[in-house]
């Protein structure tokens, strides 16, 4: 029974961070042509804390605040391309919303694995997942982006120039967020369920 209820616990928190961040400006910082997010930073910190089906449902919440974005249902702006792909095609613009974030617990859980083992281990381990699951999001969502513009036949002149840039940029300081926040906020999980017993 303890255990279930710390696992509803943090997962309602992490939920509710992430429907906070989503929803409001806090997480999602517009450049007009696509959004820098920090929603993969509990996504990733749930996946490590609770473990790969959390993470799933977490990464599932992810997803459903980007496509709630996307089709201007949040108070943030949705990107330009983003909105272009929608207008096109609806379905592709939801599976590019859902399937990079479906991933991230997967890269996460997964690289964490690999690289823990005992408890020096296990910390070192964790900026490194941190990484592959904010990169596993950057790099899956912008090739699904220029992938399904390719296939509905969007003019797609100039976008793997904003994709490569973006990924580039935006992708590379939401890793690097991702990497900086995760450790000491897992390490303090820890230590509060360490004494909790």
């Amino acid at each position: 029974m303890k255990i279930s209820t710390r696992l509803l616990t943090y997962t309602a928190l992490f939920v509710a961070l992430i429907l906070l961040f989503g929803s409001t400006p806090l997480g999602l910082i517009p450049l007009g042509f696509v959004n820098v997010t920090i929603l993969a930073v509990p996504v990733v910190i749930g996946t490590i804390v609770l473990g790969l089906g959390p993470g799933l449902i977490l990464g599932f919440c992810f997803g459903l605040v980007s496509m709630l974005s996307m089709f201007g249902m949040t108070m943030t702006a949705p990107s330009a391309l983003a909105s272009a792909l929608a207008a096109a095609n609806p379905a592709l613009a939801i599976l590019m919303c859902f399937a990079p974030r479906l991933l991230v617990p997967v890269a996460t859980h997964l690289t964490f694995r690999a690289l823990s083992g005992r408890d020096g281990r296990r910390r070192a381990a964790l900026p490194v997942a941190a990484l592959a699951g904010s990169l596993t999001n950057t790099v899956f969502y912008l090739g699904l982006m220029l992938l399904f513009y390719t296939m509905v036949g969007l003019d797609s002149t100039g976008l793997r120039a904003v994709i490569a840039g973006v990924g580039l940029i935006a992708g590379g300081s939401e890793a690097a967020v991702n990497a900086i926040l995760t450790t000491p906020i897992v390490m303090a999980l820890w230590k509060v369920e360490r004494k909790q017993g």
